[in-house]
C-alpha cells in the first residue's frame, strides 16, 4: 500500500522560508510525475509546481522564482522563500503514475505566513 508522509510547514512571517517534504513508501512504481498543490481558504486547490520523471519541473507563475521543487528518490521537497500572506493555505503532495490507481495524496500540511 503506497503512503506519502508529509512534514514541514507551520507558522511564518512574510518573508520567511519553510521547507515541506514528502516520503513515499509502500513499493511506488510506475511514477510520472510529482508535485505540490495548495488550496487556500475557500479556494480549490491549485497546482504550485510539479517535476516529471525525467526531471523536468514546471512552476505556477505566482511562485516561480520564490519556490523551489525537488525530488531525491521517492522524496519531494518545496523549498518556500520570500513567503507571502497569499501562499497561506494547505499544502498537498501528489504522486501520479501508470496505471488504474492514478494518483496518490499525501495527508496535507498547513502553512501559515504572518503579514
Amino acid at each position: 500500500q503506497v503512503q506519502l508522509v508529509q512534514s514541514g510547514g507551520g507558522l511564518v512571517q512574510a518573508g520567511g522560508s519553510l521547507r515541506l517534504s514528502c516520503s513515499a513508501s509502500g513499493g511506488l512504481i510506475g511514477v510520472n510525475a510529482m508535485g505540490w498543490y495548495r488550496q487556500g481558504p475557500g479556494k480549490p486547490r491549485e497546482l504550485v509546481a510539479n517535476i516529471t520523471n525525467s526531471g523536468v519541473t514546471n512552476y505556477a507563475d505566482f511562485v516561480k522564482g520564490r519556490f523551489t521543487i525537488s525530488r531525491l528518490g521517492n522524496t519531494l521537497y518545496l523549498q518556500m522563500n520570500n513567503l507571502k500572506p497569499e501562499d497561506t493555505g494547505a499544502y498537498y503532495c501528489g504522486v501520479f503514475v501508470k496505471g488504474p490507481a492514478g494518483a496518490y495524496w499525501g495527508q496535507g500540511t498547513q502553512v501559515t505566513v504572518s503579514s
